[in-house]
């Protein structure tokens, strides 16, 4: 493999470094999320494809690690289906007796009104 398409290769993911980061900048509401993850998808490919060489490996290891992808993938969509799931049952603020005691021992504390789940 020559220099040329090493320091390219580099080149393009120094390029998409920075439109990451200009992407940062711009309110693309619910789509800053999918865009982040696209960029971030293709320099892992070229990365995978270039410096680790499996543009020139045998067809078995690519296999491997699409489909290491794909079970990792699987696997955020099952945690997020649960997620989904249990999100109902999330209290907005302190629960019920959590308050109770905080209101007798501490009645000035503040209710926590965030949530890790929206």
């Amino acid at each position: 493999m020559s220099y040329g398409v090493l320091f390219g290769t580099g080149s393009i993911l120094v390029l998409m470094t920075a439109i990451t980061v200009a992407v940062t900048y711009i309110d693309a509401g619910e789509m800053n999320m999918p865009i982040a993850l696209g960029i971030a998808g293709v320099k892992a490919t070229l990365v995978a494809l270039f410096f680790m060489h499996l543009r020139w490996d045998r067809p078995f290891n690519g296999l491997v690690l699409v489909a290491s992808i794909v079970f990792a993938v699987l696997l955020m969509i099952f945690v997020l289906m649960d997620t989904g799931q249990n999100a109902p049952s999330v209290f907005k603020g302190n629960a019920p007796k959590v308050q109770e005691l905080l209101s007798i021992d501490a009645p000035g504390a503040p209710i926590a009104e965030q949530s890790q789940i929206p």
